[in-house]
């Protein structure tokens, strides 16, 4: 494998006080989280209660209303100007998006393309990586996720599982400081959860700054350094696995998972 694949640096991501409302909807009401290099943080919570939102404004897909997101201390979306947050140009805001991996529920991959091009095409576009190099950094990345044989395929010819792959393969590709997952196993159907899963397992020993919004609680207990509850847009608690969801703290993290456990 090229050492190209993995010479990202973890990186440490903070959100800063973040409320984002939709209209009268508060969606996300004073959030702070503090993400170390190399950590493995896992989001629970039940449906609504603002954890795709926040992973959507880590890489600012979704601007809040008040508060930002740092990446190495560096604000993502925004620059400090006389005192204020002032919003960076698109440009600028594809730039730093290029250092956070994203891999959506539904894949996003472009049906147009081959799975190795899928891979292909963010560092050349995104990082102005020369084609031949990125060809080779996206071959090693399937390699990797278990695809090296289905470089020439096309999204549609790929199980929902072997798609998520890719698509975790395009996130790699841009050697990211970290990678969100948005419900990764959610569009997949049971028997192909697994496979999924078994990837991100490898990313997580591998020292990769990861943040899984996720309902697989028995797989948040496995891998997971820091488990994060939210509900009604705020953290109600966090901690080790082993106290959020064996001995939890708060009436409401206890009454959501004895609903799902």
């Amino acid at each position: 494998m090229s050492t190209a694949v993995d010479d990202h640096a973890p990186a440490t991501v903070q959100v800063h006080d973040v409320h984002k409302w939709y209209g009268t909807h508060r969606v996300l009401n004073g959030v702070d989280l503090t993400v170390r290099p190399g950590e493995v943080t896992v989001i629970l919570g039940p449906s609504g209660s603002g954890k795709s939102t926040l992973l959507r404004v880590v890489n600012h897909l979704e601007k809040p209303e008040i508060g930002y997101v740092s990446l190495n201390g560096e604000p993502i979306g925004v620059r400090r100007h006389a005192g204020r947050l002032k919003e960076l140009g698109e440009r600028a805001i594809l730039a730093q998006r290029g250092r956070i991996g994203f891999v959506f529920q539904n894949f996003n991959l472009f049906p147009h393309l081959t799975v190795l091009d899928n891979v292909a095409a963010a560092p050349v576009a995104t990082r102005r990586l020369a084609k031949p190099a990125a060809l080779e950094l996206a071959r090693d990345l399937l390699a990797r996720v278990g695809l090296a044989d289905k470089a020439t395929a096309y999204p549609r010819q790929l199980s929902g599982g072997q798609q998520q792959r890719v698509a975790i393969a395009r996130a790699l590709a841009l050697r990211p400081g970290v990678i969100l997952f948005d419900e990764p196993t959610s569009a997949l159907d049971p028997e192909l959860v697994g496979e999924v899963l078994a990837v991100i397992k490898d990313l997580a020993t591998s020292g990769t700054t990861l943040v899984i919004v996720t309902h697989e609680i028995g797989f948040a207990r496995e891998i997971a350094d820091r488990v994060v509850f939210m509900d009604g847009g705020r953290i109600v608690e966090q901690g080790p696995p082993s106290e959020v969801l064996d001995a939890p703290r708060h009436e409401r993290t206890r009454d959501f998972l004895s609903k799902v456990l």
